[in-house]
Order: structure tokens, then C-alpha cells, then sequence
């Protein structure tokens, strides 16, 4: 029986169960470090049963006698202590910014394109109980986390001419689709929101779309909607709600995020 209360489905063993959780532990770089210690402070706090295997040397970048580079990729080490423990708390690690020496993806894309992590998922919401000026906010944004602009092909053609490709297949907007409206279902979300471009992008979010349709036609009972995502930024700009989002890959981190921020800025400014 699924439960009305709006929280996360999740697999870890139930409270009061032993058994002892190792998770692989990346503090990265920048504030990483200060965030992850955090997290392990709070785990320690709590008593949690949860040892941690470290690798405190992984950064994005290293040092050569050339001097400092960007990590080319993730060690073997890693990779294999990630899918052994199959928990993972990371930092962020260092992305250099718009290079034109390198097509060298950051660690961090790399990361889930070598353990197909597939989604992204960041839910918004208010905490009850919780006095704050905005209320009642309950926003799922779920991404496809591995194309689209994410391929990272681009070179340039001619001095002064870059082409990059955004990449979309199929099988993996359907997957991504999947994904979304298990969690809905699980979830006991009434709806889904497809966000795309697809005025502009004809075949590269027309593509995405018809793999939403088809898996909205197996979830009958949950309503399925879609929207170009500059109608999406102002509707969740004036109107709040609640609503699960559907996304691509780069405007699904960018876009909606910055406008579920300004749902709560709004908020704020319509409580003043």
C-alpha cells in the first residue's frame, strides 16, 4: 500500500538493523571536504552503523612537472569500490572552465558515464514544522544525466568555428522516462511534466518526448503534461505547487533549478 506521506522511497536497511553499511567517501575539492565532513559528523552523531573507505587524494585535477593539469580519469580503485559498495558520498571535484587545449570530461561526468548513473533527481520541498516564509513547496526535478549535452563532443572546424553535439537517444530518454514515472508511482505524485525545447530542438527533444509518451501510456492514472521549459520557468515562477519534472539533461540542471530557486524567492517577496 503506498503511503501519503510525501517522502522518498529507499532501500537502505530499516532502522534498527546492525547489519554494517560501508560507503565509499570522495571529499573532492573546494568546499567538498568541508561538506562531506559534515555529513560525517552527523553519521557519527547518530551511531549509524557506517564505515567509510576514503580517498582523500582524488581531485579533479593533478600535478605534472608540466604543472597543474586536469585528471584525465577516475582511477580504477575508485570505480571498483564505488560498485563494490554500491554507496557513495562524494564532493564535488575541480572542472576547468572552457579550455581550448583539452576534451578531457571532468571527473565528475565521468564518474556517471562509467557507472551509468543515469539520473539525477533533486527534490525541493518544504520541511514541516519548520516556520519559514515559503510553504508548501514540493518540486521533483529528474534529469538524464549522461547525454545530451553531456556527450561532450565538440571540436573546433575552422579557427573561429566550434560545433558541439547534443547527443539524444531513444532508449535512454525512455529509461529516463521510466525512471520518472516508477518514482511518481512509488512516490504517489499525481503528475508528470515533460520539460523540453522541442520548438527548437525538432529531433532532439521530439525524440525525448515520444519516449515520455510511450511510457506515460503504461501509468494511466498519472497525469502526464508537457512543456517548453521558458513556460515552465514563468508558471513555477508565479504559481507554486506541487509538480514533478521531467528533463533532458543540461536545462534540467541549470534551468529548473535556478527557477525552483526563484519559486521560493517569490514566495518570500509574496509573504512580505
Amino acid at each position: 500500500m503506498i503511503q501519503q506521506a510525501r517522502s522518498i522511497v529507499t532501500y537502505l536497511p530499516a532502522p534498527g538493523d546492525s547489519a554494517t553499511q560501508t560507503v565509499t567517501l570522495i571529499p573532492g575539492d573546494g568546499i567538498g571536504p568541508e561538506v562531506t565532513r559534515s555529513v560525517v559528523d552527523v553519521v557519527a552523531a547518530m551511531g549509524a552503523p557506517i564505515t567509510w573507505e576514503r580517498f582523500d587524494y582524488l581531485s579533479g585535477s593533478e600535478v605534472t612537472p608540466t604543472g597543474k593539469v586536469p585528471r584525465s580519469s577516475v582511477p580504477k580503485d575508485v570505480l571498483d569500490s564505488i560498485r563494490r559498495n554500491g554507496v557513495c558520498l562524494k564532493g564535488t571535484l575541480f572542472t576547468e572552465l572552457g579550455s581550448a587545449n583539452t576534451n578531457t570530461q571532468s571527473l565528475n561526468v565521468q564518474l556517471r558515464k562509467d557507472l551509468d548513473l543515469h539520473v539525477n533527481v533533486v527534490h525541493g520541498f518544504s520541511i514541516p514544522g519548520l516556520e519559514t516564509r515559503h510553504r508548501n513547496l514540493d518540486i521533483v526535478v529528474i534529469r538524464e544525466n549522461t547525454e545530451g549535452e553531456y556527450s561532450g563532443l565538440e571540436h573546433e572546424a575552422v579557427e573561429g568555428v566550434v560545433e558541439s553535439l547534443k547527443v539524444i537517444t531513444y532508449d535512454k530518454s525512455y529509461r529516463t522516462a521510466k525512471y520518472a514515472f516508477e518514482f511518481a508511482f512509488l512516490n504517489d505524485r499525481k503528475k508528470v511534466s515533460a520539460i523540453h525545447k522541442a520548438n527548437i530542438m525538432k529531433q532532439g527533444d521530439g525524440m525525448f518526448l515520444r519516449a515520455c509518451r510511450e511510457v506515460a501510456r503504461q501509468y494511466p492514472k498519472i497525469q502526464f503534461e508537457e512543456v517548453i521549459v521558458d513556460n515552465t520557468c514563468m508558471q513555477l515562477v508565479y504559481r507554486d505547487g506541487d509538480r514533478k519534472a521531467l528533463t533532458p539533461d543540461v536545462g534540467g540542471t541549470g534551468t529548473l533549478l535556478a527557477f525552483t530557486e526563484e519559486v521560493i524567492r517569490n514566495l518570500e517577496r509574496n509573504a512580505q
